[in-house]
């Protein structure tokens, strides 16, 4: 097996790291920046940015994060969420931004994928697909964090990305994400055994155990986390306020933890799966 990548993943509401349930009812959990400082020292191997209202306002509002991050921040990052055009990613990309997320506007338009692979090559364009099973068992694309209903299927359109350039595919189930019950296996195996490019899996990992079995089972390259990284980090620096004055902060005020979670570093995680056979950088 290769080396697996570890990859916080922040999503971001204004000036604030955010983390929801089902991509939805997201509440604040601090200043990005500090998360990502922080992930960066114990051992992440890339990074991962969400503008979770970039569909609301139709434009990704990451620049002058990414831009203060880059700038001290030396593994990969990409930056993901209402990036519609090539002036879009050519303008996160000034920012610092190594590779780009795209999802709603790749749905819209395909050819989007093609233009922009064309421009920045394909290893610059990752295509984000947001998956819901159906009651009929079968799994559709979802956009604007899950919430827009396309009627896509989700194995048909990742196959077709691919086609289309894509260099990477990062698939999150909706359906577990932010839950802590554990990842849609049956999910991301399918769609990593039918493609020929990197796939990354995100979406409901709630120990190490969780990810162990994600990987020894599906076998993605990469595996994108936020609750099990974010609320270890929050436990552990209360102090570091968020901007107070946008967004739900009352989870920071509570003091309350997430008992479904076993919050671990990024060091202790990797620690766990070299033991277990899988190799990552330590």
């Amino acid at each position: 097996m290769e080396c697996v990548r570890i990859i916080p993943r922040l999503d971001i509401k204004g000036p604030n790291l955010v983390k929801g349930i089902h991509l939805e009812g997201l509440r604040v959990l601090g200043k990005p920046e500090e998360f990502a400082r922080f992930y960066y020292e114990n051992g992440a191997d890339e990074l991962m940015f969400q503008d979770v209202v970039a569909s609301l306002f139709e434009r990704n509002s990451l620049d002058d994060i990414i831009e203060k991050i880059a700038s001290e921040i030396f593994i990969p990052l990409t930056v993901g969420g209402g990036l519609r055009s090539i002036e879009d990613i050519n303008r996160v990309l000034r920012a610092g931004a190594d590779k780009v997320a795209v999802n709603t506007a790749a749905i819209k338009r395909p050819e989007f994928i093609s233009e922009a692979a064309d421009k920045f090559g394909s290893s610059t364009i990752v295509v984000a697909i947001e998956a819901i099973k159906e009651s009929s068992g079968k799994y559709l694309a979802y956009t604007d964090n899950g919430r827009d209903y396309t009627g896509v299927d989700v194995f048909e359109w990742a196959q077709k990305v691919v086609e289309l350039g894509a260099g990477e595919i990062i698939i999150t189930s909706v359906d577990r994400e932010g839950t802590g019950e554990g990842f849609d296996i049956d999910l991301i195996k399918k769609i990593s055994e039918s493609v020929s490019v990197p796939v990354i899996a995100h979406g409901g990992a709630g120990n190490q155990e969780h990810i162990l079995n994600l990987i020894k089972l599906a076998q993605p390259h990469s595996v994108s986390l936020a609750s099990i990284f974010h609320y270890q980090y929050v436990k552990e620096n209360r102090t570091n306020a968020a901007s107070e004055h946008e967004g739900n902060v009352e989870f920071l005020k509570s003091n309350r933890s997430f008992h479904k979670f076993e919050t671990i570093n990024i060091a202790e995680l990797k620690e766990y799966l070299s033991e277990n056979a899988i190799t990552c950088r330590l």
